[in-house]
């Protein structure tokens, strides 16, 4: 019956080949290269019964000079940060740019106010320094206690969430009173 779907029929993707062992057999996703799986396709043992060539034997290439031997432990590169630390810094990462986002919104509603105190040239480079003091911190953080302990960054980064703290957003906020 020609729209019965139960009958298999040949895929045109199974015969094609793309290079050397691979093929695009959506089975072969679903098994390992050494399986022993009771169901062989038979292609599988035609591939698996021709023998891969053998490699070419390369001169042997001199070794360099040894190195030295009195190496210290402590000098060896540190592993990367641990998952609690890499966490750390992404939520204190956050939390940084929430605080220039608030930077902006209250310098901005700061700045009418400002304007009776001080002139605008003198309030537009606080205003960006401002801005920049987060990033700035974590910047500085992050490059000043590279290879000290973990907890010395945690702790700075946690100083530097309470240090700069946008006040002009926190005590008037976006609409201000």
């Amino acid at each position: 019956m020609p729209g019965d779907l139960t009958e298999a029929s040949p895929s045109l993707v199974a015969a094609v080949s793309y290079a050397g062992e691979m093929t695009s057999d959506s089975d072969d996703a679903l098994s390992w290269e050494g399986d022993d799986s009771a169901e062989r396709r038979p292609r599988d043992a035609a591939r698996r019964s021709t023998p891969a060539p053998e490699p070419t034997p390369v001169e042997a290439v001199a070794p360099a000079a040894p190195a030295p031997a009195s190496v210290d432990e402590t000098t060896a590169a540190p592993s990367g940060l641990s998952n609690a630390m890499l966490v750390l810094v992404g939520v204190v990462g956050g939390v940084y740019l929430l605080y220039t986002l608030g930077w902006i919104a209250g310098g901005f509603r700061l700045q009418p106010l400002a304007s009776f105190l001080v002139a605008d040239f003198m309030f537009l480079p606080w205003f960006v320094l401002a801005i920049a003091a987060p990033a700035l911190w974590f910047l500085a953080t992050w490059v000043l206690t590279r290879g000290r302990a973990s907890w010395i960054r945690a702790a700075v980064l946690l100083a530097g969430v309470v240090l700069l703290v946008p006040w002009p957003f926190v005590t008037v906020g976006v609409i201000g009173s």
